[in-house]
C-alpha cells in the first residue's frame, strides 16, 4: 500500500522556503528521511515532515527519487518550532539539522584528537555541593548551576554524562566559542575516550559530515561543540549541558536567528532530557527562571583578591605602574600571567589634533582601527586603507593614535618586559582551530609567559600556574548604548578574575578611568547576586528581559528616508502588539543605511509573526527600492 510524505524542499527562495509538497514514499521511509526529490525542471533535497496514508485529493503525488539519510524525527520537530519561534522558514530551519553532506575525505583521525588538549584525572572525592548538584540532576529538569570559577562545574558535566551513558542516553555539550573546544573537549576525551565527537563550523565540511556519521550510528554518545552542536543529529539524547550560558556567542547573528540557549531547552523538552546551564556569572533571565544548583567553594584556593587601578592618576596607558611591576614580578620569580584588552589592533582610531578629523570607514559609520601592517581596517567590513601621511581634511602632519589594541599591547609588553614570552590571542591570530589549540598548550607549557588578548582569553581556560589576571581597559564596553553593557563589563571582569590563583595565591588588577561604576565595584567583590539583583530590579522597572521579550526589526536601505518609511509602516500594522521604540537611525555598514524598530511585548511569536506578515506583503515594493529587513527575536544587542 502506498505512503505518501508532506516534504519541504531545502531551496533558499524564501516564497518557495515555506512550502510544503506531497510525495510518494518508498518502503520504510518516514518523518525525518532526507530524500531527493524532483522540483520543478531539477531536483532538490527535502525532508519529510509528515507521513499520510493518502495524497491529498487532486494532488497527483510524484515518487521519491531516493532516501539520502535518516534524522531523528525530534530534529524535525525542532526545526519546525524554530522557524516559528524567530520568525524564519521551515526549508531554512531544516537546513540547520540536515546540512548538505559532503563527499567522504582521505582517511584520519577524528578532529576531536587534533582540536584537544590532554585532560584531567577524576579527582579522588566530590565536593559535597558538587554530589548534592549530581543528586539534583539525577532527578530530572532544567538547572542553573552555579559557582565561582574553578568551583567544578564541568567535572558536575562529566559525572552527569557518565550517568547518563549508563543508562543508554547521549549528552550534548555546548561550549560558546570555537576557542573554548580545546580543554573542553581534551577534558571528556579523558573520560569517555573516542565515544566524543566535536562539532563547530571551524571543522571542515567533510570533517562536519564525518562526525555526523559518527554521531547518527550511535559510535560517538557525546558531543561537544559551539552553538550548531545542538542540531547534533543524536537519538535518545538525555544530558544537555549549556557551558559560560552567560556568552552572547550563543545567538546567530543571521538567518535563523535562533539562540542556541533556548534551543537547547525546547530539544530537552523534545527529547524528555535533563538541561544544565552552567556559569559563574549568570545571565538575569536565567537566575530568575530556574532553579540554582550552587557550587559554593572554589575547589583548591579561595578567589583572589582584585585591586582597581585608578588610570585617571596614572602616567602609563596601556600598562600602568602597577601592572608593570606585577609584571616584573613574574619576569624574576616566573609565572604566568593572562592580560584582556577587548580591542584588536594597535590603536582603536586614528585623529588629527589640528581639525579634530576621525579616520572612518567609508563604508561603515565607525573609527578605522589601526593595526601592526600599517593599514587601517575596518573590523565591520574589512575595508583597509593605508594609514595617510597628513589629514585629507586639513593637510595637518599631526595625527594622533587613540586608545588601544591588542597589536599595541604586545609591542609595549615587548618593550617593557622583554623577558617575558608573549602570547596573543585575538580573531587575528587564532583563525584556525588548530592554531588555536597549538597556542593554549603553549600557554600552558611555558614558564614566564603573558598570554594577552580580547574576550576569549577570559572564557572558560583553566591552567595552573597563572599567578596575574588584569583587564587592561575596563571601560571598554560601559559607554556602548546597550542595555546589556553594565552586564557584560561585569561578568568579563568577573570571568577575568577567575583565571588568576586556582592552584596558588593569585592577583587581579583591573585599569579603569570609572573606578566607582557599579558592575566594576561589584566584580572587584566577586559579588554575582547583588549585581544580578539590582540588575533585576533595573530591568523589571523598564520592562526588559527576563520580564518581557525584545523583538527587533532592522531595514538596511540605500539611504536612510525609506528605511524610516517603511519601519513607520510596520509599527502602525504592529499597534497593540506591545510597546513599539522608534523607528530610529544606526550607523551605516557596509555602505548601506540601517534603522531599526524594537518592540517590548508579552507576544514575541505573534509580533514576528505578523511583522513577516507585514514584510511578505511589502516585498515588492521593497525589491524595487532596495530595501532589505530582518526579524530577531530575542536579540542580544541593539
Amino acid at each position: 500500500m502506498s505512503r505518501f510524505g508532506t516534504v519541504v524542499p531545502l531551496v533558499t527562495a524564501r516564497a518557495l522556503s515555506g512550502r510544503e509538497f506531497t510525495y510518494e514514499l518508498p518502503e520504510g521511509a518516514g518523518k525525518g528521511a532526507v530524500v531527493s526529490v524532483p522540483f520543478g525542471r531539477s531536483r532538490a533535497r527535502g525532508v519529510v515532515v509528515d507521513v499520510q496514508e493518502a495524497a491529498p485529493v487532486g494532488i497527483k503525488a510524484l515518487p521519491v527519487e531516493r532516501v539520502l539519510h535518516e534524522l531523528p524525527p525530534t530534529l524535525v520537530d525542532l526545526a519546525l518550532w524554530l522557524a516559528d519561534y524567530y520568525g524564519s522558514t521551515p526549508a531554512r530551519a531544516l537546513e540547520l539539522v540536515a546540512p548538505v553532506r559532503r563527499q567522504r575525505r582521505k582517511e584520519q583521525g577524528p578532529p576531536a584528537e587534533r582540536h584537544s588538549l590532554e585532560g584531567e584525572a577524576e579527582p579522588a572525592r566530590l565536593s559535597d555541593d558538587q554530589q548534592a548538584a549530581l543528586a539534583r540532576i539525577a532527578e530530572g529538569g532544567r538547572f542553573l548551576l552555579y559557582g565561582p570559577t574553578g568551583s567544578g562545574k564541568t567535572e558536575v558535566y562529566l559525572q552527569a554524562a557518565a550517568a547518563a551513558l549508563a543508562r543508554g542516553l547521549g549528552t550534548i555539550v555546548l561550549v560558546p566559542e570555537i576557542g573554548l573546544t580545546p580543554q573542553t573537549v581534551g577534558r571528556f576525551r579523558a573520560r569517555f575516550g573516542d565515544s566524543v565527537a566535536l562539532l563547530h563550523s571551524g571543522l571542515t565540511d567533510a570533517e562536519r559530515r564525518d562526525e555526523r556519521l559518527r554521531i547518527s550510528s550511535g559510535e560517538a554518545r557525546v558531543v561537544v561543540g559551539a552553538r550548531s552542536a545542538i542540531f547534533a543529529p543524536m537519538r535518545e539524547v538525555g544530558l544537555i549541558c549549556v557551558d559560560e550560558e552567560h556568552d552572547q556567542s550563543y545567538k546567530q547573528e543571521s538567518d535563523p536567528r535562533y539562540d542556541a540557549r533556548t534551543v537547547a531547552a525546547k530539544r530537552a523538552a523534545l527529547e524528555g532530557a535533563t538541561v544544565v546551564y552552567g556559569s559563574a556569572t549568570p545571565r538575569p533571565e536565567s537566575w530568575a527562571a530556574l532553579e540554582r544548583l550552587e557550587l559554593r567553594e572554589r575547589i583548591g584556593a579561595k578567589l583572589p583578591g582584585v585591586k582597581i587601578v585608578d588610570l585617571r592618576r596614572e602616567a602609563g596607558y596601556p600598562l600602568s605602574a602597577p601592572l608593570l611591576a606585577e609584571l616584573g614580578g613574574i619576569a624574576e620569580r616566573g609565572g604566568k600571567a593572562i592580560l584582556l584588552l577587548n580591542r584588536r589592533g594597535i590603536a582603536p582610531a586614528l585623529h588629527c589634533r589640528a581639525c579634530g578629523t576621525t579616520f572612518r570607514c567609508p563604508d561603515c559609520d565607525v573609527s578605522l582601527t589601526l593595526h601592526r601592517d600599517e593599514r587601517l581596517h575596518c573590523h565591520h567590513c574589512g575595508h583597509f586603507e593605508p594609514v595617510p601621511q597628513e589629514c585629507p581634511a586639513c593637510r595637518s602632519v599631526e595625527l594622533a593614535r587613540i586608545g588601544a589594541g591588542t597589536q599595541k599591547l604586545e609591542r609595549e609588553l615587548a618593550a617593557r618586559v622583554p623577558e617575558l614570552e608573549l602570547i596573543r590571542l585575538d580573531a587575528d591570530t587564532a583563525a584556525h582551530p588548530e592554531e588555536l589549540a597549538a597556542a593554549l598548550r603553549r600557554f600552558r607549557d611555558t614558564d614566564r609567559v603573558v598570554l594577552l588578548g580580547t574576550q576569549m582569553v577570559a572564557k572558560g581556560h583553566h591552567f595552573a600556574g597563572v599567578e596575574l589576571a588584569a583587564v587592561v581597559d575596563a571601560d571598554a564596553g560601559l559607554a556602548l548604548p546597550d542595555l546589556r553593557a553594565e552586564e557584560r563589563t561585569f561578568q568579563l571582569v568577573t570571568q577575568l578574575a577567575g583565571r588568576s590563583g586556582r592552584d596558588a595565591p593569585g592577583r587581579v588588577l583591573v585599569q579603569t578611568f570609572q573606578p566607582d561604576a557599579r558592575p566594576i565595584v561589584l566584580a572587584a567583590r566577586h559579588d554575582v547576586p547583588r549585581f544580578l539583583a539590582d540588575e533585576l530590579d533595573r530591568r523589571r522597572e523598564l520592562g526588559y528581559p527576563p520580564f518581557r521579550h525584545l523583538v527587533r526589526i532592522l531595514v538596511t536601505a540605500p539611504s536612510e528616508a525609506p528605511a524610516l518609511k517603511l519601519l513607520q509602516e510596520l509599527r502602525d500594522g504592529l499597534d497593540g502588539l506591545g510597546d513599539l521604540l522608534g523607528p530610529a537611525p544606526l550607523f551605516r555598514l557596509r555602505g548601506k543605511h540601517r534603522a531599526q524598530l524594537v518592540a517590548k511585548t508579552d507576544k514575541p511569536r505573534r509580533l514576528a509573526a505578523r511583522s513577516a506578515q507585514l514584510l511578505a506583503a511589502a516585498a515588492p515594493a521593497m525589491r524595487r527600492a532596495g530595501l532589505t529587513a530582518v526579524v530577531d527575536v530575542d536579540p542580544q544587542q541593539l
